[in-house]
């Protein structure tokens, strides 16, 4: 009965399942948290966590971390709109974007892969770095968006769902066929599971641990450019801690912090656990203090997860 219960717990199908019953729980016992509304509010606020974990997991699955991306995120949406208002094109300002956090993210791969630097100490400068930029480009202030235009991108809806869910739904198909069926995505594991092994096999670790870190900074520039939609303006401050629930969601999906595992399925129930966890706060009407307690919570359990995890492989 133990082997069944650590099978159920530390499993693919298992997070699915403990997933469904505490959705269902939730169902239940929370008031209004299965109406349509509050369904497309719970999955419009897990986009942002949502599309940049969708790249977390291949810099996790290679044993990298990247603790810049929430600096990135409010940077490059302050660029997209600061570049839309000057140009007068929301198409250019997009393009700005998109390229300024390929750039950080560029950065990150080239200074861990060619001068052999921790990506914890390289990602944690860079998120100060970068930070520092949005403060001193915005001169500290949110930056209004002149182009009404700007908001569709996260107001319009197809079907009825916010445009932001189809975006994050696509980034998840996309980077789920990446990983399961791309030479890259086998790289990526590979290079987790053994770096040396994979160097002698062929695979060339540096470029693809640099597309890798490319690859977060240009969808952490998606995840921007929505969020300043949504928030309807550049916030210099937006985004901050965002690292943090963005690992902690994908460890709770099973990627491992010691590289080598990972799967889309898996890291799509750890958003929506973190999501439902902080929309059930909400309704719930819990003090935002007592909320860091559980997010704190959330995150020490997903690494005591990841360990148990770890330790039933090695036993195998």
């Amino acid at each position: 009965m133990t082997d069944h219960i650590k099978k159920l717990i530390l499993g693919e199908q298992g997070l699915v399942v403990i997933f469904l019953i505490a959705f269902t729980v939730v169902s239940i016992f929370v008031p209004n948290f299965l109406t349509e509304r509050n369904i497309l509010g719970l999955l419009q606020s897990v986009v942002t966590v949502g599309v940049v974990a969708c790249t977390m997991m291949f810099c996790l699955a290679a044993r990298d971390f990247d603790l810049s991306v929430g600096s990135t995120v409010a940077f490059t949406g302050m660029v997209a709109v600061m570049a839309s208002n000057f140009t007068g094109s929301i198409v250019a300002g997009l393009l700005v974007a998109l390229a300024a956090g390929a750039g950080v993210g560029f950065f990150n791969g080239f200074v861990i892969a060619k001068f052999h630097i921790n990506a914890l100490i390289t990602t944690l400068a860079t998120m100060q770095i970068v930070r520092g930029l949005a403060l001193i480009t915005s001169d500290g202030r949110a930056v209004g968006i002149n182009d009404p235009a700007f908001y569709q991108l996260a107001l319009s809806k197809w079907f009825g769902i916010p445009t932001p869910i189809w975006v994050l739904a696509l980034l998840f198909v996309i980077f789920g066929f990446v990983l399961n069926r791309t030479v890259f995505g086998k790289n990526t594991m590979a290079i987790g599971g053994n770096p040396e092994a994979s160097r002698l096999a062929g695979v060339n670790v540096d470029w693809t641990r640099i597309w890798i870190f490319t690859l977060q900074g240009m969808v952490a520039a998606i995840a921007g450019i929505l969020l300043a939609s949504r928030i309807t303006s550049g916030q210099p401050n937006s985004a901050v801690g965002l690292e943090l629930s963005v690992i902690s969601a994908c460890v709770l999906g099973g990627v491992s912090l010691a590289g080598g595992r990972a799967t889309i399925s898996g890291v799509i129930v750890g958003v929506m656990i973190m999501g439902i966890a902080e929309n059930v706060m909400n309704l719930l009407n819990i003090p935002a203090f007592y909320q860091y307690i559980v997010r704190g919570v959330i995150l020490l359990l997903a690494v005591l997860l990841d360990n148990l995890r770890s330790t039933t492989l090695r036993r195998r």
